[in-house]
């Protein structure tokens, strides 16, 4: 991209923040409703950086934190309350909500039609699949997608990464980057990656992104993959519910992330052998998990292998797009529409 683009980017960005004051109130206001500076300080260092934000915390969490009392936190609660509406609103409502929605391109067209545009904000996209499916190579190819233009099928905004796996490559977004005609280094500069080795870890990281998501326009963040160091620290039947306890609490972060600050979050998921998958079944494996993990994602989507480089992705449940099909490839440029 020359400069006078990049320059035209920025200039598109701002106007974009400016529209997009309305999705999310910044805790600081708190103040202008009575609540101490030194209060809204300690919310603040508990990963909690907007009205909306304290709004999906429970009081019992809140008094948790250091410092804060339960009629402070019913102090607090009721001034976040002036600010943002928590109640009903009338369906007409919801659909004008509706409609701060984006949609990102994932560089196939076939894809697009098949997710009903691309990849949404304000919800999470679940990708599963065996290796070598085409899950990571979507995540790379998200990531320079997220930063285009909205004219141009992009999100226009910044892109979080947390791997759990040691699979990301900045050296694969450079050609995925110089497809879509933009500066590589523009590209992973708007990258913000992180490398988590525990599930306590991989956790941290997304209590510190509120803090960041609430100065800059992020619209991406990605998990590749949510599952892996879950499998890894919790080992046995014995350790299986709380396995499942804290798994629930890191998807209702990336949940509450996804609404909070309308991004679009992309994870990854390995697949489990199923022996009771059954004879008739051709490929008896099911997505890692389990029913926590379904409920979690509102969009699950299948990857399989196909011919050479071509992948095939399938709905495999989401709440407005039909269980239907389409067929892509992995090119240099990261994920295009399959060549017959």
């Amino acid at each position: 991209m020359k400069a006078e683009d990049m320059n035209q980017l920025q200039l598109v960005e701002r106007e974009e923040i400016d529209d997009e004051e309305e999705l999310f109130e910044a805790i600081d206001k708190l103040i202008s409703q009575g609540i101490n500076s030194g209060d809204v300080k300690k919310l603040q260092d508990a990963g909690i950086y907007t009205c909306n934000g304290l709004m999906m915390h429970t009081k019992k969490h809140l008094t948790g934190i250091k410092g804060l009392s339960e009629a402070k936190v019913d102090k607090i609660c009721e001034a976040a309350e002036k600010i943002v509406n928590f109640g009903y609103m009338t369906g007409s409502d919801a659909l004008i909500r509706r409609k701060a929605v984006i949609r990102i391109t994932t560089g196939s067209q076939a894809l697009d039609e098949l997710l009903g545009g691309g990849v949404e904000t304000s919800c999470i996209t679940e990708a599963f699949g065996e290796f070598r499916s085409g899950k990571t190579q979507l995540a790379h190819t998200l990531c320079v997608s997220t930063q285009l233009p909205t004219n141009m099928n992009g999100g226009n905004g910044k892109v979080a990464y947390i791997d759990t796996e040691g699979t990301f490559r900045p050296d694969r977004i450079v050609p995925i980057a110089e497809r879509f005609g933009m500066d590589p280094g523009a590209v992973l500069d708007n990258i913000i990656y992180a490398r988590a080795y525990t599930y306590e870890h991989q956790y941290n990281l997304l209590l510190g992104l509120a803090a960041k998501m609430s100065e800059e326009p992020f619209r991406l963040l990605v998990v590749d993959s949510v599952i892996a160091l879950f499998r890894v620290d919790f080992t046995g039947r014995g350790e299986l519910a709380e396995r499942q306890q804290k798994l629930a609490q890191m998807l209702s972060r990336l949940t509450k992330i996804a609404e909070e600050f309308n991004v679009a979050v992309y994870m990854t998921n390995q697949v489990i052998a199923d022996p009771g998958g059954g004879v008739f079944i051709s490929d008896p494996k099911k997505p890692a998990g389990g029913h926590v993990l379904a409920h979690a994602a509102t969009i699950r989507l299948m990857f399989r292998k196909g011919k050479g480089e071509q992948r095939v992705c399938k709905v495999f449940d989401a709440p407005n797009l039909p269980e239907a099909e389409a067929v892509f490839q992995i090119t240099p440029g990261g994920i295009a529409d399959a060549k017959d």
